[in-house]
């Protein structure tokens, strides 16, 4: 295991120390006072740990592709742009744009997350990319989704408090989402409807929860309790005679 205080280090060479210290073989890199330093993680690849203590900064574990990287706080915007593979655990809240152009790997977020939440994110054959948000999501969630699987738990809200904000699932031709709670007609895409879960969808949603509920010792069968609502797109081709005719 390697150690970095990262008070006060420029962002550069905190992530050559990083990509250093991954070279060299070792199995865990432990970032404690991690301050907004960006790109962590960016383009990293293996089967080794990273650990964030502190809140790192935009893009973390952009075009990341195998390791597994925990945040025992909160991050910024753009966590897991164009992701490959690998998994990524935060401990808080999220920020924007989680997930752009996401491609494979798992995230699980224990708080919130911001707005544009999994937009673009994509899969092909085997390479199916997880998001799971404990609490709620902004506005535009799923927006131009085109594969994946986007599970919003929506623990911890308020009364009156809504899991998901205005335009989910707008321009959605691709994936599904699994929302714990309610979603009114007027927060969600003209693409997308919302539709009964199937005992498929449940099998696949257990297994889901119990690996976030394992991060964050929480218990499976109490955020199962509660029912879900299934968000699909009406087809895979929603703008497909503006720019072609079919």
């Amino acid at each position: 295991m390697v150690t970095i205080d990262s008070r006060g280090i420029y962002y550069r060479d905190l992530n050559r120390m990083i990509k250093q210290a991954i070279n060299d073989g070792a199995g865990e890199v432990v970032l404690k006072n991690v301050n907004g330093q960006r790109y962590i993680g960016d383009g990293l690849r293996g089967s080794q740990r990273i650990v964030i203590e502190g809140t790192p900064g935009n893009d973390l574990a952009a075009y990341m592709d195998g390791l597994e990287i925990l945040v025992k706080g909160n991050a910024q915007d753009g966590v897991a742009n164009t992701m490959n593979d690998g998994t990524v655990v935060i401990y808080g809240d999220a920020g924007d744009t989680m997930g752009y152009a996401m491609r494979g790997g798992q995230v699980y977020v224990r708080g919130h997350a911001g707005c544009r939440v999994a937009i673009h994110m994509k899969e092909y054959q085997d390479k199916v990319p997880l998001m799971v948000i404990g609490g709620r999501a902004g506005d535009f969630l799923g927006e131009y989704m085109a594969g994946g699987i986007l599970v919003v738990l929506g623990l911890g809200l308020q009364p009156g408090e809504d899991i998901v904000g205005d335009f989910c699932g707008t321009g959605m031709h691709g994936g599904v989402m699994y929302i714990r709670g309610q979603v009114a007609d007027y927060q969600l895409g003209r693409e997308v409807k919302l539709v009964s879960l199937d005992e498929g969808d449940y099998q696949r949603l257990h297994a889901i929860v119990q690996r976030f509920a394992g991060y964050f010792r929480l218990n499976t069968s109490r955020i199962m309790a509660e029912p879900f609502h299934k968000l699909i797109p009406y087809n895979k081709r929603p703008y497909g005679d503006l720019y072609a005719k079919a």
